[in-house]
């Protein structure tokens, strides 16, 4: 079947970038994403589609003696930038 459908010219460039230097065509590529989307989608096959993680991502703070690091509330301005 054949359908038109309007891509960001980005998206574009990249994916025509992609092809390329796999040695495929454009439309190797678009089906293969299309084709693992509609996979993942299928009812009862067990893999969902990836969904963004909706936690926080708090930094992390290396100490070289893990459970040592005692901060107030002040100490903390030390360690991790703030607007």
């Amino acid at each position: 079947m054949r359908t038109t459908i309007d891509i960001p010219d980005e998206t574009y460039r990249t994916a025509r970038i992609l092809a390329a230097e796999r040695g495929d065509t454009l439309r190797q590529v678009v089906l293969e994403g299309l084709e693992m989307v509609v996979r993942a989608s299928k009812p009862g096959n067990g893999t969902a589609p990836e969904k963004q993680e909706t936690r926080p991502r708090f930094p992390v703070i290396r100490s070289k003696h893990p459970g040592s690091l005692k901060l107030g509330e002040e100490g903390v301005y030390e360690y991790i930038p703030f607007p």
